[in-house]
């Protein structure tokens, strides 16, 4: 994954960047709520379509990002993370970084995740998990969007098998990170948000589906949506 991350060089992002937008793609993108297991499903889903396909072309990508924008910016992974986190620097936290050179904003933050996410998603063959990724790459044509949901104590139980914590930290942690998790999703929205719901293609119950069958649902899904507007594009190509 260094070597996939390695290849956005600024170089190479700013060409992708102005690709024209009816080359994007394909891009899958897993929103969740806590504890619905988005890791292993677009674990699943890379290599069910690299098997399909006959290559290794699709990738998944989670905290990897982190890295990638950390370097970018010259700054350590945690002020990343704090970002995502939705965590503030205090104003003695901003002083004493702006004195030793590392102040990093958050509007720098922000920007510079937004184009490593939406390079990567131009360039295509990859599912996105979390990250804000659906807000940042819905107007990309050759994209599925996904929610993973189920219900709260389903996911409460999941989490406490997981971390080997208690249930009231599993409640608190399954609450905070849900909160946290729609606070990214609208930052990088035009406006703010009350509600979601529209940037999605589906939702999913996690309660009602396995992992495996999740897998092959969001397969199905995205063959049969990409596939129409492929053979969309074809038949409007042919009439001009």
């Amino acid at each position: 994954m260094d070597k996939f991350f390695d290849y956005f060089d600024s170089r190479h992002r700013e060409s992708m960047l102005k690709k024209p937008s009816g080359e994007d793609g394909p891009v899958i993108t897993i929103s969740r709520q806590t504890g619905c297991d988005a890791r292993q499903v677009a674990e699943n889903i890379v290599d069910a379509l690299n098997k399909k396909s006959g290559s290794s072309k699709w990738k998944w990508v989670d905290k990897d990002i982190i890295y990638a924008i950390a370097k970018e910016l010259n700054t350590d992974t945690q002020r990343v993370e704090n970002f995502y986190k939705g965590i503030e620097l205090s104003n003695m936290s901003e002083m004493i970084m702006a004195f030793s050179g590392g102040f990093v904003s958050d509007l720098r933050v922000k920007k510079a995740i937004k184009d490593v996410i939406l390079s990567i998603s131009k360039e295509g063959y990859i599912v996105l998990v979390g990250r804000g990724g659906v807000s940042i790459a819905h107007d990309i044509p050759d994209s599925l969007h996904i929610r993973l949901i189920a219900p709260f104590y389903w996911r409460v139980e999941n989490v406490m098998k997981k971390k080997t914590i208690d249930i009231e930290a599993a409640e608190e942690f399954v609450v905070d990170t849900d909160e946290k998790r729609f606070n990214l999703i609208t930052t990088f929205l035009n406006k703010k948000q009350l509600n979601i719901d529209y940037l999605f293609d589906s939702t999913i119950n996690r309660q009602s589906f396995s992992i495996a069958e999740t897998t092959d649902l969001i397969v199905a899904m995205y063959e049969k949506k990409i596939g129409r507007q492929i053979s969309e594009r074809k038949q409007k190509s042919a009439i001009f």
